[in-house]
């Protein structure tokens, strides 16, 4: 009985947490959240642009400095 007490409290716990946490931010915000993984790559940002109609702000990919190398780890 005391475990299910504790779930429960958890989960409540939890509940508050995460309302704590996004009680700040709009709709719009969440929206442009979930286009950032898009951002990098301008062709993907296009196809999730022409998919969605909603605009991604992309940005070019890091060019490479001379003297410095990329490496891809």
């Amino acid at each position: 009985m005391f475990d299910i007490f504790l779930n429960v409290l958890g989960m409540v716990f939890l509940w508050l947490a995460v309302e704590y946490c996004l009680h700040h931010e709009t709709a719009e915000s969440l929206d442009d959240a979930s286009l950032t993984p898009f951002a990098d790559d301008p062709e993907v940002a296009r196809r999730v642009e022409l998919a969605t109609g909603k605009t991604v702000k992309a940005v070019a990919p890091e060019e490479t400095r001379p003297g410095w190398i990329n490496l891809d780890m």
